[in-house]
């Protein structure tokens, strides 16, 4: 069957695919078996991944309406089909949090000695103590702006927490608008005396408490919270940008005052002050989500999370297992002997920062080749990437100027790597490098021998710990020459080459991703045993997903794990009828990409880089490569097996687009997939 020929209703749209998978992450907030402090964790990433969202989706979406767009989506939606479905769906979710959030987290973690109170409800010693905390701390910070004839409305900037406020004088016939951004600089929430117990009261109501002596001479008719979440996808023009650096550092400026798509605002603010701020921002009267509690969740995460004497509310600490060299073995030594492949967070990460460490500081080592696409904030992978450079190794480092909301912190490191003296590279043009490669040059007896490192997440040692991941390491020669030429043509301006076994994107990974998929339904068709399984964070694109439905409809068996996103719809009567789809959300957010075929018995597996979304395979440098060695091959197929037989983490998505959580069978044992990693014992063989 060609492409593009199945009507829209065999696709689920893109954001409410989103949104599913949102619920699911607000689901693990409701779950009993999750500890409280855990639950509170996953309410406040439910939050931060809505601020994402309407940033970076629903402005893009804005931005079509704008530009007079009327096409539809895969699943036949116009952009105003698509805004109005997305308000309907986030107007429930959002009610849904702050339910949990009032209902139960509160309640629970009262009853672990945590408290949250407001200015109605103070003794008089807090009273007393927030009275001299404003006077000394809160007060000296604040500005007061009225708008009015010679005071135009002000600059508010993205995701600030602000108070909005309706003032009266005798001499005004009608309320005067006034705001006051609650300082960023200062804790979100303040510490009470309350004996044993330990009581917060928000910032911002402690700031509505004391708010009339801002404004003296003024009656304050009401003060309420809000926040605006404006559009912050950098648009820039890469063919008329003279310097890239300097062109995005102009950009994140400009992100703070990007376009308003979203207004939170406290449920209980007067309807004209909700007027004023929709007048103001320019936004339609369905972008103003009222909140039943707090603005912004993040104090959650910051300041409860963090609270010392609270393990019991958590879960227990893990640590990973580490790679075990033998007596006298570098970790050079192991990777010539053998391949080995790590399976983050389970496997430690420090094996990949000690990789790079050890190149740094070994004499033999001639140069030292990488891509950057998000690392920590003090990255220690990074600090090795200097040291090498300032003792003379050959540094070169594709650091990726356009990860988003990390373009700051990747400038940051990119002027320190290169006053360290290394080669920086940022980014391609017009194209995003994502993939997750390091490769090392090391002069040894017998001649020049490469050390490469390929994974599927990013080089930060701070995700790696709650982020799972495979990293694979090897000597494998074609691999490495492979990787040789693959940084030429990063670095230089070699036209794409031609490589044996890795496979890259935007060149060549579309191409033989689809020829895989086509074999297996070859195969079916010509009756022999044809299977897919494939995990990945998201599945979008649409032409991946018309060759998987011919492949369902030619007898294929497809397990997919689907994490996020999945526009493909399953179970459709002769369209998708072999196709499942399963998503985990647990403690560990799910993000390698596994791909495995059956071939005709031979078994094929691959790690990448990259997801099956248009972006990955059109306009991202991605890798796509082969695990051979079957030790390890099967280790990936017991893991795809393990996954799929989770009925306690595990949802299943149904043909209309919904997921139902997966439970044991009558008999059948439960399953949690992350915790029987975590208990398994290390597969790296000595």
């Amino acid at each position: 069957m060609s492409a593009k020929c199945y009507p829209p209703e065999n696709f689920i749209g893109r954001e409410l695919s989103w949104l599913e998978f949102n619920q699911r992450v607000i689901d693990e907030a409701v779950t009993p078996a999750n500890p409280v402090f855990e639950r509170m964790k996953f309410l406040a990433i439910a939050g931060s991944n809505l601020d994402e969202f309407f940033m970076i989706r629903v402005a893009s979406i804005w931005d079509q309406i704008d530009a007079g767009y009327t096409g539809t989506d895969a699943a036949g939606m116009s952009p105003q089909e698509q805004i109005a479905a997305i308000t309907a769906r986030v107007r429930v979710m959002m009610r849904t949090m702050y339910d949990v959030l009032r209902k139960q987290i509160l309640p629970e973690l009262a009853e672990t000695g945590v408290r949250l109170t407001d200015k109605d409800h103070l003794t008089e010693v807090q009273a007393a103590y927030l009275d001299a905390y404003f006077e000394a701390n809160i007060y000296p910070v604040l500005t007061p702006m009225a708008v009015d004839a010679t005071r135009p409305f002000p600059l508010i900037y993205n995701r600030s927490l602000n108070l909005g406020l309706l003032l009266e004088s005798e001499d005004d016939d009608a309320p005067t608008f006034a705001t006051v951004q609650v300082p960023s600089g200062l804790d979100r929430l303040i510490r009470l005396p309350s004996g044993d117990d330990i009581v917060f009261i928000p910032l911002e109501e402690a700031i509505t408490r004391d708010i009339h002596k801002l404004f003296v001479g003024q009656r304050v008719l009401c003060c309420h919270a809000y926040r605006i979440t404006r559009n912050a996808d950098l648009s820039i023009d890469e063919d008329d940008a003279v310097d890239l650096l300097l062109e995005i550092e102009k950009q994140l400026k400009q992100r703070r005052w990007g376009s308003a798509v979203r207004l939170e605002i406290d449920h209980r603010a007067d309807p004209r002050l909700v007027k004023v701020l929709e007048d103001a921002l320019e936004l339609e009267a369905g972008d103003a989500y009222p909140i039943n509690g707090p603005i912004n969740l993040d104090f959650l995460t910051k300041q409860i999370y963090s609270l010392p004497g609270f393990d019991a509310c958590k879960y227990p600490p893990y640590r990973p297992r580490e790679l075990v060299l033998d007596d006298g073995e570098t970790l050079f030594d192991r990777i010539r002997r053998t391949d080995v492949m790590l399976y983050h967070p389970y496997d430690s990460f420090n094996p990949i920062v000690h990789f790079i460490r050890l190149a740094a500081h070994d004499k033999q080592v001639l140069a030292i080749k990488q891509t950057l696409y998000r690392v920590s904030g003090d990255s220690p992978i990074v600090q090795a990437l200097m040291e090498a450079a300032d003792a003379g190794k050959q540094v070169t480092v594709l650091l990726e100027l356009k990860a988003r909301f990390d373009e700051e912190n990747n400038i940051h490191w990119g002027r320190r790597l290169e006053r360290a003296g290394a080669h920086v590279i940022y980014g391609m043009p017009k194209l995003k490098t994502h993939s997750k490669i390091a490769l090392v040059v090391r002069k040894e007896e017998d001649g020049i021998r490469r050390y490469l490192h390929l994974g599927t997440g990013n080089y930060n040692d701070v995700t790696a710990k709650i982020y799972t991941d495979h990293g694979f390491l090897t000597t494998d020669p074609v691999l490495c020459d492979d990787a040789s030429a693959f940084f030429n043509m990063l670095t230089g301006l070699s036209h794409p080459p031609k490589l044996k076994k890795l496979i890259f994107a935007p060149n060549h990974l579309r191409k033989e991703l689809l020829q895989r998929i086509d074999r297996e339904a070859e195969n079916a068709r010509a009756g022999r045993k044809a299977e897919i399984l494939a995990k990945m964070n998201s599945l979008v694109d649409e032409e991946v997903i018309e060759h998987l439905y011919d492949a369902s409809r030619a007898g294929v068996v497809i397990r997919l794990m689907v994490r996020g996103i999945c526009c493909l719809r399953p179970g459709i009567h002769d369209v998708s009828d072999n196709i499942q789809v399963r998503s985990i959300v647990g403690r560990y957010l799910e993000h390698s990409r596994i791909f495995c075929f059956y071939a005709d018995g031979r078994r094929e597996a691959y790690l990448s880089s990259a997801d099956w979304m248009p972006r990955n395979l059109d306009r991202r440098v991605e890798l796509m490569f082969p695990i051979e060695k079957p030790a390890l091959r099967d280790r990936l197929y017991d893991l795809m097996a393990l996954q799929w037989s989770d009925n306690q983490k595990c949802c299943e998505l149904t043909e209309s687009g919904t997921y139902e959580r997966r439970a044991p069978a009558d008999g059948e044992a439960a399953i949690n997939s992350q915790e029987t990693c975590m208990a398994a014992p290390s597969k790296q063989s000595r």
